[in-house]
């Protein structure tokens, strides 16, 4: 599979240095401040919905509590996940990956669909994107930690791009890639060296790194032949470089 092209700065849950994280705010931030693309995370509700929420518990970036996966769409949607972010936010609700989408294409922007949990919600995201992701968004990407959540999107939707989500590159990074059908690799930025950098470029491997909030850093890992990072704090990457640019 071919690497999907993406933006060279992308807002990491939205903008969420500027606006809570996973939000229809932090999305509407990240539009604002020129960003092309955002990356959010999804997991399954109990009555198997999708929606954009980042941990499996709900205590961190919400007013409840318990486990995403054991709680009902309404009352997660009940839930406040912004007012613990500040003020300005208080009431913002957890999204679904339904309204997550409609407001990408209003905005226009691009992203990349994290897998937080495992096949299971693999096969529903790679549906939904495959059948209902709106016409004039930009193909989405697909990453995951989880080997198995990206086996099963493979299996689901093959055409949609995906990305292999990693802390440090292991040895066997190329098999991993390959055996998965992956043609991105996405890793910890302070774990990267120049020359696994040097070998994905050379592998025609999309690299892509998390999370950079420091423009000099951005530089820096470009200059390795990295083709993206993520950043809560977008613009000040993109200020640096004149620019978002893009990047295969």
């Amino acid at each position: 599979m071919a690497a999907l092209i993406s933006p060279s700065v992308i807002g990491h849950r939205g903008a969420c240095g500027h606006a809570p994280e996973n939000t229809l705010a932090s999305m509407k931030k990240a539009a604002e401040l020129g960003s092309q693309w955002v990356e959010f995370d999804v997991r399954l509700s109990r009555d198997g919905v999708l929606v954009v929420f980042h941990d499996a518990g709900l205590q961190r970036t919400t007013n409840g509590k318990g486990l995403v996966a054991e709680t009902d769409l309404a009352d997660l949607q009940a839930l406040d996940a912004g007012g613990w972010f500040s003020k300005e936010f208080a009431g913002e609700a957890i999204p679904t990956l339904s309204q997550v989408a409609g407001e990408l294409a209003r905005l226009g922007l691009g992203a990349n669909v994290e897998i937080k949990q495992g096949a299971e919600t693999a096969r529903a995201a790679a549906r939904f994107l495959a059948n209902l992701w709106p016409d004039n968004s930009p193909p989405p990407l697909i990453s995951s930690f989880h080997e198995d959540a990206l086996a099963a999107a493979a299996e689901t939707a093959p055409q949609i791009s995906r990305a292999l989500c990693i802390n440090k590159i292991p040895p066997d990074w190329r098999q991993r890639l390959d055996g998965l059908g992956c043609a991105a690799l996405h890793c910890k930025h302070d774990r990267l060296k120049p020359e696994q950098a040097a070998a994905a470029a050379a592998a025609g491997v999309a690299l892509r790194c998390y999370t950079v909030n420091r423009a000099s850093r951005a530089l820096k890992l470009f200059g390795w032949g990295v083709n993206a990072v993520f950043s809560d704090f977008p613009e000040r990457i993109s200020k640096r470089m004149g620019g978002s640019g893009l990047e295969c």
